[in-house]
């Protein structure tokens, strides 16, 4: 679809920034203030006492007069330098209909790309950022059936269960939305910065923080509020019990959106956040079907879901994590994104390992022999031999069905 004009440099954006750039003034209390005076003008017009009437803090009423302009230039010079680049204003008509429903929508979006991929109907895809090799491919496939339905595709850009999500939905040439917890002049992890170009070319790539803004952990809960705001529904490909994901299907629960969970190994820990969303009322997944029924009734009626929405692509050879591997194969999105990355050493590395490169395929849900012998690329003899090996270090087990599972 075409870019949209811009909603420019006018004053009124300004007025929006001033607010964004407000030391202390966050999205509650914003939100706050223009229930009291209708819009940012206001705000900024409003006397001191009549601030303080509605509760605004001394020092955060102080703050609005001395609003960071130098920052405020930053962003409208960055909204500048492309036409596939936005600033939008909660008054905007750019600004996505159903992130305005939630309880404190960001002040002002940033995005990159087409905005009007932001109206489109939306499902949130997330998981765990070190996924085990089935929810890499359920969130890949899912999502690339899904946006051949015509569901635009929203995650949070990060490793694992949000990259797959993406690329399967570019795979089926669909739209994809990532949201991120930083400016929009980088990209974290600073390995997805392919993909993030990817995305602003067929989708759209949005913050609620601004340029120069560095990924900290506070950042992130934020921005899972957008992730589940902007979406019908939620689905959870795999979680542990204490992660983000299930504070971002919390947010989807509180938005009074639909949450899906996919059920997995009960031997595997990453799947127990799942377990734990169904049993409080989760829509159990097996497939897309129980996804479409569903919020069939929630979406626009000009999105019918039958088969001749569905992308005719093949799905590649390529695993999730192969794709991923040509990601430096694409020219940056921008020259400062950084990642600092520690340097690992395998778990298993000690004098003793029988072949740490094989017992790196394990994982805590069963494999086959045959499963084994696919990730590793090695033959079947070797296999079954360094595998009987680390079962008899004590390495990995064996369960029903002829599987073997890391210990």
């Amino acid at each position: 679809m075409p870019f949209p004009s811009s909603d420019g440099n006018s004053a009124e954006l300004r007025h929006w920034l001033t607010l964004v750039h407000t030391r202390g003034l966050g999205p509650k209390l914003a939100h706050k203030l223009l229930r009291g005076f209708g819009s940012a003008d206001a705000i900024l017009s409003a006397s001191s006492s009549k601030l303080a009437s509605i509760g605004l803090p001394a020092k955060v009423i102080d703050a609005l007069s001395v609003a960071d302009q130098q920052r405020i230039d930053d962003d409208l010079n960055w909204q500048n330098e492309g036409d596939d680049r936005f600033i939008i204003a909660l008054t905007s008509p750019l600004y996505p209909l159903l992130l305005k429903e939630i309880a404190d929508p960001p002040m002002v979006l940033y995005v990159r790309g087409d905005p009007e991929v932001l109206q489109t109907p939306q499902l949130a895809v997330v998981g765990s950022r070190k996924p085990t090799h089935s929810a890499e491919k359920h969130a890949f496939e899912f999502a690339r059936e899904l946006a051949g339905y015509g569901i635009t595709i929203t995650s949070g850009l990060a490793h694992g269960v949000d990259g797959s999500a993406h690329r399967g939905a570019l795979q089926a040439d669909g739209f994809t939305v990532a949201v991120t917890a930083t400016g929009l002049d980088r990209v974290y992890p600073a390995q997805h910065q392919s993909l993030a170009r990817e995305i602003a070319a067929s989708g759209a790539i949005v913050s609620e923080f601004p340029i120069g803004t560095n990924p900290l952990p506070a950042y992130f809960p934020r921005r899972n509020r957008i992730i589940t705001g902007l979406s019908y529904g939620t689905l959870v490909v795999e979680a542990a019990l204490k992660s983000g994901t299930l504070t971002t299907a919390g947010h989807a629960t509180e938005q009074s959106r639909e949450v899906f969970a996919i059920p997995g190994n009960i031997d595997n820990p990453q799947a127990r956040g799942c377990h734990a969303l169904l049993r409080a009322g989760a829509t159990l997944v097996e497939s897309s079907d129980d996804i479409l029924t569903q919020l069939a009734p929630l979406l626009p009626g000009s999105l019918i879901l039958t088969e001749n929405n569905r992308s005719e692509t093949p799905i590649p050879a390529d695993t999730p994590a192969t794709v991923a591997a040509t990601d430096t194969a694409v020219p940056p999105l921008t020259g400062n994104a950084q990642e600092t990355r520690p340097s690992k050493t395998p778990e298993h590395a000690d004098s003793g390992s029988t072949d740490v490169g094989l017992l790196e395929v394990f994982e805590a849900e069963p494999l086959s022999l045959d499963e084994i012998v696919e990730r590793s690329g090695r033959d079947i003899v070797t296999v079954t031999n360094l595998t009987l090996d680390l079962e008899l270090d004590g390495k990995v087990i064996s369960v029903a069905g002829g599987k073997y599972v890391k210990k």
